[in-house]
């Protein structure tokens, strides 16, 4: 018997838009342009988020104060 593997929740794209703070159709945008890096999943027409990658597409833009200064 296998161990169940746990699922990452699927997102709507309303839901990640507002985690992200921007409107529904700037993810659109993103996704129909590549413009930013944030993968999605297609589930037939539909677009769904996994909430692991908003969280890591939120950690790689975060900008920590005094960062830049260090490594100059």
């Amino acid at each position: 018997m296998q161990t169940p593997t746990k699922i990452d929740p699927l997102l709507t794209p309303e839901q990640t838009a507002a985690n992200l703070g921007v409107s529904e159709k700037t993810l659109n945008v993103w996704r129909c342009t590549g413009r930013v890096n944030l993968p999605y999943v297609k589930v037939g027409a539909r677009v769904r988020y996994r909430s692991a990658d908003v969280e890591a597409f939120i950690t790689r833009r975060t900008i920590r104060p005094g960062a830049l200064e260090a490594t100059q």
